[in-house]
């Protein structure tokens, strides 16, 4: 009896996830909503990664970066996908531990590899105004797919010991979550133990992608705009800063929820729950919604693969 006791203290079968606090009789309502911001997501990002690869003249580091920017935005709706519609459509608020495990690894690897792809984009743009005669000399395609790829490894790399961290901890029947998804900062106040391994790794996976990832960021668009104060005519000042604006908005999209989310998750004990489930749902929705509209606006070429794209299809019709 002590062993069934103990082993029922240490690992929950199932965690219990929430909707909307206080919305819940407007379930069905909210769910059309998150329906059509999914659509525009897949559809949007969707968009894009078609356009660059049917046009061999967006073959070039810019657009493969933008292309692997969409696929990371799709990889984390993806990974809320199954969770929040099965509660808003479904009313099923369950979901077992290992699956809880999975998509929290799942969504912490996508954001990790957004912010590396985010940076890699800054640098292609550093490398693009500081040094356009060695621009295709130093982004190489096999140098770009190598980027991409030791992105993805050392996202999903870094994520693998955090699944087994909490593996190991006691969580004495609390397991009642305060989002529609499994996020690590809402799990790990959870459990009854001991969590300051897991506070310390926490911690180093933050500082050592997101928070090394936007001070490089930072530090590349100092050096972009020190490079940029050099240039003679104030035209062709508007026309390098023009192709780095729809960049500095991915960035802004993508920070600003997240910089939220962390501050309301370590200071707001006491904040409404309807508060912290709007700022996650904003930390992971708002970005794959907006970048795949502002750089069909902002970037003439892709805005240019789009018509095309279309004028065929009704040509078609």
């Amino acid at each position: 009896m002590k062993n069934s006791n103990s082993s029922l203290e240490f690992l929950p079968t199932a965690f219990i996830l929430v909707g909307i606090p206080g919305l819940e009789a407007e379930h069905m309502w909210m769910s059309i909503l998150f329906i059509l911001m999914y659509i525009i997501i897949f559809l949007g990002n969707g968009t894009i990664l078609h356009v660059i690869r049917r046009d061999v003249a967006l073959h070039q580091p810019m657009y493969l970066f933008l292309a692997m920017l969409a696929l990371v935005e799709v990889g984390v709706s993806a990974s809320t996908l199954p969770t929040v519609l099965g509660i808003f459509l479904f009313g099923t608020t369950e979901i077992s531990f290992d699956a809880c495990l999975l998509q929290m690894f799942s969504i912490h690897s996508f954001s990790i590899m957004e912010s590396a792809v985010l940076l890699a984009m800054s640098m292609d743009r550093f490398v693009a105004i500081y040094s356009p005669l060695h621009y295709a000399a130093i982004l190489t395609l096999p140098r770009i797919f190598g980027t991409g790829a030791v992105i993805v490894l050392k996202s999903m790399m870094l994520m693998a010991p955090l699944t087994m961290l909490l593996r190991r901890l006691p969580f004495c029947g609390h397991n009642t979550l305060s989002h529609s998804y499994c996020l690590h900062p809402n799990l790990i106040r959870l459990p009854c133990g001991d969590i300051s391994i897991n506070n310390i790794y926490g911690l180093f996976i933050v500082t050592s992608t997101f928070g090394l990832d936007s001070l490089l960021i930072v530090v590349s668009y100092g050096l972009i705009l020190h490079t940029v104060l050099n240039i003679a005519t104030g035209e062709e000042r508007r026309k390098v800063l023009n192709t780095c604006g729809s960049h500095v908005c991915a960035v802004l999209a993508y920070y600003v929820p997240m910089i939220g989310l962390s501050m309301v998750h370590r200071f707001g004990h006491h904040v409404s729950p309807l508060l912290h489930a709007m700022m996650a749902n904003a930390y992971l929705f708002f970005p794959p919604i907006v970048n795949p509209i502002v750089y069909s606006i902002k970037t003439k070429e892709i805005r240019r693969g789009i018509v095309q794209m279309v004028s065929k299809k009704r040509s078609r019709v």
